[in-house]
């Protein structure tokens, strides 16, 4: 397959771990590098080799580039996703897509019209952990799927830049709130359950700073339920588990790494425990190379993270986020 000439927009500290997952991916190899400032996108063109830098409209405009990452605050994501698929280029967006539901119907919509591949980039979708959990969830030994609880937050240090800005979006639910969610939204789909109407059972936040400092939700998706925590001020367990009828499996360290996806679970049931030992990818090189395969094969979608499951995830963050803001 012909390699995906990548370029990144917003040269980041995110778009840096891209480019180290990139370097060990299949398909891709990065290319040009976009950024409001060019002199920011020659520095990290230089840093990672890439033989082309500039602003993004010069970066859009190239024919050479087939595909983007978009590493950039998320209140720019949809401008820059919506230009890219208009300039024929398939896009891979760090998650949130965007920070509400209508601009992430923008995007898909643009996608749609362009006939190009977008894919919000949830890491944690991709390698045989993903795949295990969805076989779990879809049934089996442990009988069905009832209910998923997982939490992702770490102390900042300070509480200031992006995530404490609310102008830029800021707060613990867009910035990784969002993670518990989707693996909800995964394994509910998994499952046989609809994700397109939740049942919101509880809403609860702390502002801080003028955005969600900790936030939680406990919601249903059909026969599934879920309570996911999250916090930008105090560290939360990286343990979920997933409760089944005939027993439960605990996921410990269930995010993994920008380098590395999770290796292993236990599965309890009738008082007996095993571990399940799976093999882990780079996951920002796995995301990477699913993109690079729809684009090969013509495919708008990414079966990892389908558009019906990015929807289903804008939709929550948006009532969830309002509720919090609301207070």
């Amino acid at each position: 397959m012909t390699p995906t000439r990548w370029a990144v927009l917003g040269p980041g500290v995110i778009s840096r771990d891209f480019a180290v997952g990139l370097a060990a991916s299949k398909y891709g190899m990065l290319h040009a590098v976009g950024s409001s400032s060019r002199e920011r996108a020659e520095a990290f063109a230089r840093e990672h080799g890439a033989r082309a830098a500039g602003t993004y409209d010069e970066i859009l405009a190239r024919e050479d580039v087939d595909a983007v990452y978009i590493g950039t605050v998320h209140t720019t994501h949809a401008d820059l996703a919506i230009r890219a698929v208009a300039a024929g280029k398939a896009v891979l967006c760090e998650k949130p897509a965007s920070p509400t539901l209508v601009e992430v119907e923008r995007i898909l919509a643009a996608a749609a019209r362009a006939g190009r591949p977008f894919l919000e980039a949830f890491k944690t979708r991709f390698g045989p952990f993903a795949q295990t959990l969805r076989d779990l969830a879809a049934g089996g030994d442990l009988g069905a799927l009832q209910h998923i609880q997982a939490a992702r937050g770490s102390a900042a240090k300070t509480r200031t830049g992006r995530v404490f800005d609310p102008a830029l979006a800021g707060g613990a639910i867009l910035d990784v709130g969002c993670y518990p969610l989707a693996l909800a939204i995964d394994l509910a789909a998994a499952a046989g359950q609809p994700i397109d109407a939740p049942q919101y059972r509880r809403f609860e936040a702390e502002l801080v700073a003028g955005v969600d400092g900790t936030a939680s939700v406990e919601l249903g998706f059909g026969a599934v339920s879920a309570t996911i925590a999250t916090s930008v001020v105090e560290s939360l367990s990286d343990t979920a588990v997933l409760r089944f009828a005939d027993g439960e499996v605990v996921l410990p360290k269930v995010w993994g790494s920008r380098v590395e996806s999770p290796s292993s679970l236990m599965v309890r049931r009738r008082g007996s425990e095993r571990v399940i030992e799976v093999p882990t990818v780079q996951p920002m090189a796995a995301e990477a190379d699913a993109l690079s395969l729809a684009l090969a094969d013509g495919r708008l979608e990414v079966p990892q993270m389908p558009w019906a499951h990015t929807l289903a995830a804008a939709r929550v963050l948006t009532d969830w986020r309002e509720a919090a803001l609301a207070g």
